[in-house]
């Protein structure tokens, strides 16, 4: 069962940058889709950004499109969620994601596709 672990998160003005870091501790991290979700108070859990086993196909959520940039390091067992031009409405607990499901070619965009979960970093963005 793979673990994974968030971190980077903090408090930031609007227009500041953060990036989030997800490190798993298994090698079949580099098999599985990763993403990013996000949940602010009394609000369901959403999609952010997704990347695929080989970092060949990434998906986002129109409203970080143009702002965040997921990216991966196989070797280092590690997926990263770079976030510019902040927004007070970013603010949310941050969750990265596995889809155990190897190789896909797609990145899911449900959390119901996805088996293993992080505990969360809050990210607060103030104006």
């Amino acid at each position: 069962q793979v673990q994974l672990v968030e971190s980077g998160g903090g408090l930031v003005q609007a227009g500041g940058s953060l990036r989030l870091s997800c490190a798993a501790s298994e090698r079949t991290f580099s098999s599985y889709t990763m993403g990013w979700f996000r949940q602010a108070p009394g609000k369901e859990r959403e999609f952010v950004a997704g990347i695929t086993w080989s970092g060949s196909s990434v998906y986002y959520a129109d409203s970080v499109k143009g702002r965040f940039t997921i990216s991966r390091d196989n070797a280092k067992l590690t997926v990263y969620l770079q976030m510019n031009s902040l927004k007070p409405e970013d603010t949310a607990v941050y969750y990265c994601a596995a889809d155990s499901l190897a190789f896909k070619v797609v990145v899911g965009t449900y959390p119901t596709e996805y088996d293993y979960w992080g505990q969360g970093t809050q990210v607060t963005v103030s104006s």
